[in-house]
């Protein structure tokens, strides 16, 4: 299949200019102006819009079984669902039971994976430790294409990782040329306040933001980027929630520390007054770790992606009906963990940052694609609008509107946390590994069709330290 993007603006994270966009097969073989293109090419009228790399969404739980439930969306639904907001590239995680192979939750998670519409890749997340589990992570390293290792440090009694495990896991990722991530959160204080919120008889969703305060995030983080610091990793901090996180990821990135932060769609718009409605279906719906906060912090996370101090923006994507969130109706500590937005994180971040001058449109390539493409080894396979790319391509109708409903989405799941959001700026078409999968509504995915993503290693230390975002 040879396709040609005529008359649109190139949309890439260091400049935009005009060019058309010429694919065959899976790759971008020409950007300029003017391109002769086959008789034969399908052609893409993309005036009075942009192309720009299809997103990679680089934190999504699709097929999770987490807190006795299994998430809505599988590897289909989701990465499907993706491919209608333009994220052609999603990365999940992979977590092993306590005392579980690394590598026999790798092949399980890899299996449930082999039917994704859009391509994928996997951190694969260290939640105990021993000899096994340090050359698991060689044989994921070398073999498989994993060059990130994930590290819960919440989650008290399931997948929590103590300073041990962070310890050894970080020396272990530095010695393969991985990067150590963390869902930075103390799970003690996490568990101790749980205890004494039920004990007051505070059973329903209004006590889960109160039982991980950002005093809580921020006191992780600072522990994460300290040990990090020792060890002399680097260090990505997933789904970065609140100011006091956010300033100890500046404060060691001006010490010239390696630090990277995430931050997700949901937390950049919503805040928490979501728990504390009448309807607690609705509040459930919105549980998730680290919660929504104040608008306060929302401040200072567009303020961080401004900044440089945070680079990636993500979803979490983690989606549960409204009788699996009811599980916990009479203990908050039970309701499944997680909310979705695959499908909406690019409009979200557009709207909200590129239509409100926070965000150039360059930079919104940045934090949407490139700089995850960057600080997880897939640069420029991914990221970019360039010969040789694959062509994971989404053009963006910056005057296109959609309003956010679970009534209309592909994603699955039945509530939406954008719900009822009027976005300006959409994908018009998406094309994945040159195919066109989105085109003005019409979902064309199939089943199957993504392919796997090997994330080379970087040279020990020293490929990480030049991966600067």
């Amino acid at each position: 299949m040879t396709t040609i993007i005529r008359g649109g603006t190139v949309v890439n994270a260091d400049r935009a200019f005009r060019a058309d966009v010429l694919c065959h097969g899976d790759k971008i073989v020409a950007v300029g102006e003017n391109l002769d293109a086959p008789a034969h090419a399908q052609v893409i009228d993309a005036g009075g819009q942009y192309v720009m790399p299809g997103g990679i969404d680089p934190h999504t739980h699709m097929q999770l079984p987490f807190m006795g439930s299994v998430t809505a969306d599988d590897f289909f639904t989701g990465t499907a669902a993706g491919l209608a907001g333009g994220t052609t590239t999603i990365m999940d995680f992979v977590i092993p039971n306590p005392q579980q192979s690394l590598l026999e939750a790798y092949h399980t998670w890899r299996g449930w994976a082999q039917k994704s519409a859009g391509d994928y890749t996997f951190h694969v997340a260290v939640t105990w430790w021993d000899e096994t589990v340090h050359a698991d992570m060689g044989t994921l390293v070398r073999e498989y294409g994993v060059n990130s290792f994930k590290h819960f440090m919440a989650y008290k009694n399931a997948i929590m990782a103590n300073d041990e495990v962070l310890i050894k896991s970080f020396a272990r990722a530095l010695e393969l040329g991985a990067i150590p991530t963390v869902h930075a959160e103390n799970g003690e204080l996490v568990f101790q306040l749980q205890q004494e919120l039920l004990q007051k008889g505070i059973t329903g969703p209004a006590a889960h933001p109160l039982s991980r305060p950002p005093a809580v995030e921020a006191e992780a983080a600072n522990r994460a980027i300290a040990i990090a610091n020792v060890m002399n990793t680097p260090v990505y901090i997933v789904h970065v929630s609140c100011a006091e996180s956010l300033e100890a990821i500046t404060r060691a990135r001006a010490k010239g520390q390696r630090v990277y932060g995430e931050a997700l769609a949901g937390h950049l718009v919503i805040d928490d007054s979501v728990y504390q409605s009448s309807d607690l279906e609705f509040a459930a719906a919105h549980v998730m770790s680290p919660p929504f906060r104040s608008k306060h912090h929302q401040t200072a996370l567009w303020q961080g992606l401004q900044g440089g101090n945070l680079h990636t923006t993500a979803t979490d994507h983690c989606t549960f009906c409204a009788e699996q969130k009811a599980t916990g109706r009479d203990d908050f500590t039970k309701i499944p963990n997680g909310c979705g937005g695959v499908e909406d994180r690019m409009a979200v971040v557009w709207d909200a940052g590129v239509n409100t001058g926070r965000l150039t449109p360059s930079e919104f390539v940045r934090v949407t694609s490139a700089n995850a493409a960057q600080i997880f080894n897939m640069y420029p396979r991914k990221g970019v609008v360039a010969v040789g790319a694959d062509a994971d391509l989404v053009v963006w109708d910056p005057e296109g509107t959609r309003t956010i409903s679970a009534k209309t989405q592909f994603a699955k799941g039945g509530f939406n946390v954008f719900e009822g959001r009027t976005v300006r700026g959409i994908p018009s078409h998406t094309f994945a590994a040159g195919k066109l999968v989105f085109r003005r509504g019409e979902l064309r995915a199939v089943e199957g069709a993504g392919r796997h993503v090997d994330r080379p290693a970087f040279s020990p230390f020293i490929g990480v330290a030049n991966q600067r975002a």
